[in-house]
């Protein structure tokens, strides 16, 4: 039986239209006045009729899941308490591989851009206030007390708190940002950073070194941020990244809170722990957990069955892992070779004058152009990013076979995209470059020169190592879904074993053709032909197609894999 769905007008909606920043430190913890306060003042506006679309369009979402869900329950053959057991024996496998020997750091920078705009303007200190134009990007904790956040529309901040000041960004946040990173980097020069104000270190080695506890050492490494900076840091510490991430917000601003190194107490913590504060859960995912009955990480148990039935939907072995409190301990700089895009947006009031907008784009490109020259990268793919006035975002992208990273070629091809959909009503504007090119870097090679360059390599059979990258998380954000132990991690180099244990001493020595990359003999009329037949259309069509696996392939039965890997349970 499907449970009712909330009303429009009621729960989902109002829960919607208070943003995704409710668990942000400084807020009431019972926000349900704060939140029909933002329901009753966004009604009418175009934000409010956008959000009012996306909850209907979620809920038939979740319409749907509970239909599947009920539909995969009562088939013939399938077995709850045989399913849970399998689960059981999974959990029993993860928990044997947690790593508890690593000392891991989150730190977050209390309230970054309004502390720095204190720093700037002393006369704010104490006063209710907010850093941005027509959405803010933080709030004074003295603007939070009334239930001011960052992600917030100034109209619905300004009725909150009526006193509230508004402050527009300064450009002195990234001195104090590298200040902060530079003293970071002294208790671990491999550090993380996850954002101008956050980010990961990794003090085993450290404290060690010091012969002093981990308590102690991010005591100190706070109260040296504040006498060099002026700023206040929040920390948590414990066994991997994404228990540390959980930690550093117990005690904000200016606190710290040490995760027991136990997995009993550890499993205990994270019984009761809403879903919603685990990194990466945002709105729409916790209220697709909240219709099948998972609130707290507790409740990932309860229904660990409907997980593996819906493993496709919900991503079963992640919430076994965040329901256990593992996750991984790694923490490395992001490496260059690591990045996807790089990009910069504007976002300001509502604009519908042609050349205002385009003076806008104009500056994203200018920004765009000075990251591109200081970080040295180039590329190929434009997207344009624009958001109307009614808070609907769309994209519109082009590709060319020219490297592109100047103003003026940003500037002609965001013209190019935009004026096309224009007379619109706009509020934010923004380019984004993909296909990058790394110019500090050597410049791999691809297509025919890959294959002339093949006769220099050592192994013709060996893909380039470029191609490892696709498996890299995006820049600067850590993977918690990684195992904790980094040697159980997938490894390119254990399948480049795996296949040569396989191959026989007398099999045919094969190129790498430059169009589809398939393994070809080297003799000159079996590689002629194929390549003949490879640089038709419709043969590179064919090929690429071939080469992507459907979802069904890549995934596979997970339950089952598992269940074969996990050890057999002794006490039955």
């Amino acid at each position: 039986m499907v449970e009712p769905l909330p009303s429009q007008e009621t729960a989902s909606l109002v829960k919607r239209l208070a943003g995704p920043s409710t668990g942000k430190a400084g807020l009431s913890k019972d926000q349900t006045d704060i939140n029909r306060v933002i329901a009753d003042v966004s009604k009418g506006s175009k934000f409010y009729e956008n959000e009012k679309k996306k909850d209907k369009e979620l809920s038939k979402k979740i319409e749907h899941i509970l239909h599947l869900r009920d539909d995969l329950i009562n088939r013939p053959g399938v077995n709850l308490a045989k399913t849970e057991a399998q689960v059981d024996q999974i959990l029993h496998k993860l928990e044997s591989e947690r790593d508890l020997s690593q000392t891991i750091v989150h730190f977050d920078l209390d309230s970054f851009f309004a502390s720095v705009e204190v720093l700037n303007d002393p006369t704010l200190a104490g006063k209710p206030f907010a850093v941005g134009h027509s959405v803010l990007s933080t709030a004074s904790y003295e603007a939070r007390k009334y239930g001011v956040r960052s992600g917030m529309a100034t109209f619905v901040a300004k009725k909150l708190c009526p006193q509230l000041i508004m402050v527009s960004h300064s450009s002195s946040y990234s001195e104090p940002s590298h200040k902060v990173m530079e003293i970071c980097s002294r208790y671990d020069p491999q550090m993380c950073p996850a954002g101008c104000d956050e980010g990961y270190l990794n003090i085993t080695k450290y404290c060690a070194e010091h012969n002093i506890s981990s308590e102690a050492c991010v005591e100190h490494l706070r109260s040296t941020v504040f006498n060099e900076t002026k700023l206040t840091v929040s920390a948590g510490i414990a066994p991997n990244l994404m228990l540390a991430k959980i930690c550093s917000d117990k005690n904000k601003p200016n606190g710290q809170y040490s995760m027991p190194f136990d997995s009993v107490l550890i499993k205990s913590f994270m019984k009761e722990l809403p879903i919603r504060r685990i990194p990466g859960i945002g709105r729409v995912s916790e209220r697709l957990l909240e219709s099948i009955g998972i609130k707290t990480c507790g409740d990932i148990y309860t229904h660990r069955a409907t997980l593996s039935l819906m493993d496709k939907q919900f991503g079963l072995i992640h919430l076994l892992r965040t329901h256990l409190g593992i996750a991984s301990n790694t923490v490395q700089p992001p490496q260059r070779e690591e990045r996807k895009s790089i990009g910069a947006e504007r976002t300001f009031s509502p604009l519908q004058d042609k050349q205002k907008i385009l003076d806008k784009l104009e500056e994203v490109c200018a920004e765009l152009e000075s990251d591109m020259e200081q970080t040295q990268w180039t590329g190929r793919t434009i997207t344009l990013k624009y958001k109307l006035d009614s808070f609907e975002v769309f994209t519109r992208a082009k590709s060319f076979d020219r490297w592109i990273s100047k103003k003026e070629e940003l500037f002609a091809i965001g013209q190019e995209l935009l004026l096309p959909e224009l007379p619109l009503t706009i509020r934010l504007i923004g380019l984004r470059v993909t296909k990058l090119k790394d110019l500090r870097g050597p410049n791999p090679s691809t297509g025919i020169k890959r294959f002339f360059d093949a006769g220099n390599s050592p192994n013709p059979n060996k893909k380039p190592k470029l191609a490892d990258s696709e498996e890299v998380p995006d820049e600067n954000l850590p993977d918690f879904a990684s195992p904790a132990n980094p040697s159980v991690k997938p490894s390119s180099s254990r399948n480049e074993k795996s296949r040569t244990q396989h191959q026989s001493p007398f099999q045919r020595e094969t190129h790498q053709c430059p169009v589809c990359d398939k393994q070809i003999p080297t003799e000159n009329h079996a590689f002629n032909a194929h390549l003949d037949s490879c640089l038709s259309r419709s043969a590179i069509r064919q090929a690429q197609a071939e080469a992507r696996p459907s979802p069904k392939q890549a995934q596979g039965n997970m339950l089952e894999r598992w269940t074969k890997m996990a050890p057999k349970r002794l006490d039955r």
